[in-house]
């Protein structure tokens, strides 16, 4: 049994700041998308030691609650414990970046207008963990490629791929008219297509090279092209657009290239399905470090100096995502929702928040007072 991790702390919920006025309604339904995952033993338990069979209880518990009981039942279910951001620092608080799906034009044929691929994974492309990852190879790398002798190898690039390495093998989901709206389809790990016959598809994350996620913001700030203030998606897309001569080499510097799988839209008002399994909620879903957090963990986050819906953030969240960026304890990428607004409002999120990790009765018991 694993020991729980010295990041957590208990508290009680009159330590969290304004639960008293938070709306559990979307946390509550996004939690149940995330209970049929614990009850049927489909969860892995981090590193943090959060064991999901401890979640049963909660998770079955969870269907026969209406919205009106939601207060009572996180209450009921749950303790809270303080998620500190460092282990040698209880105190330090963690960090919130936001995130969204886009919604463009797409053709699924190349056409003069739409000429920039979403791409299938390709057939040489294998998961490799640290039994088969070839000796050489990064340990941060979770793909590779085989190729035709059998051994395993480094994947090429975003450069590689964009200037033609994956050409000819049928692998285009879609083609897109701007290749600015591509990456930031790559950034944010899925879009909602509209077609010109009127259908709408999603494409959602499916596989990756493997390289290393370079965030283009972090250099055009450190590069002095702009301030940390203008370095959200509007700034950058803006910068982008008055620059069109260099967007490609900045692009290419995001060695990371993602690929994906075709999906229906079923439900207009839920997000894609994402790493936990489930579809995503707006404002209650967050992507999370999946080393060591357990998917389903309900967390408490209070962010007065972020205001997302005209108020201060003071929200639970469910912890159903995770990013190549998300790493540490107390950090969280809030899903804000899909289209241009959503990304708008995502891309101005870059704020420091508490976070409480709301832990079955049997976990919080077991932690230090």
């Amino acid at each position: 049994m694993p020991e729980l991790s010295n990041l957590l702390t208990r508290a009680d919920f009159a330590d969290l700041p304004r639960w008293g006025e938070a709306d559990l309604g979307d946390a509550l339904a996004a939690f149940r998308r995330s209970a049929d995952r614990f009850r049927m033993g489909e969860v892995a338990t981090g590193r943090l030691g959060l064991e999901a069979d401890a979640f049963r209880v909660a998770a079955e518990a969870a269907f026969g609650v209406d919205e009106a009981g939601a207060r009572a039942f996180f209450e009921t279910a749950f303790r809270p414990a303080r998620l500190a951001a460092s282990a040698t620092d209880p105190s330090a608080r963690g960090f919130l970046t936001g995130y969204y799906e886009p919604e463009v034009s797409a053709s699924p044929v190349e056409t003069d207008r739409f000429r920039y691929p979403l791409y299938a994974p390709p057939a040489d492309l294998v998961k490799v963990d640290d039994i088969s990852r070839p000796v050489g190879l990064d340990p941060y790398f979770r793909f590779a490629r085989r190729r035709p002798d059998g051994m395993l190898d480094e994947y090429p690039d975003r450069a590689a791929i964009e200037a033609g390495f994956l050409e000819g093998k049928g692998l285009e989901i879609a083609w897109l008219a701007d290749p600015v709206d591509a990456f930031f389809i790559h950034i944010q790990g899925s879009a909602r297509l509209a077609l010109p016959d009127g259908r709408r598809i999603r494409v959602t994350y499916a596989a990756k090279t493997g390289h290393p996620f370079t965030a283009i913001g972090r250099i055009l700030v450190e590069e002095g092209e702009l301030t940390l203030a203008e370095a959200d998606m509007d700034g950058i897309r803006a910068w982008l657009a008055a620059h069109p001569g260099r967007v490609r080499p900045l692009l290419d510097r995001n060695r990371s290239f993602i690929f994906f799988r075709e999906a229906p839209v079923a439900d207009e008002s839920l997000g894609p399905v994402a790493a936990a399994k489930v579809p995503l909620t707006p404002m209650a879903s967050i992507a999370v470090d999946r080393e060591l957090h357990t998917f389903g963990l309900p967390v408490f986050i209070a962010a007065p100096t972020l205001a997302l819906e005209g108020r201060p953030f003071h929200r639970l969240m469910i912890a159903q995502d995770t990013g190549s960026a998300i790493l540490g304890p107390a950090r969280a990428d809030i899903f804000v929702g899909s289209g241009l607004e959503a990304g708008r409002a995502a891309g101005r999120v870059r704020h420091p928040g508490d976070f409480y990790a709301l832990l079955p009765v049997s976990l919080w018991q077991r932690l230090a007072s």
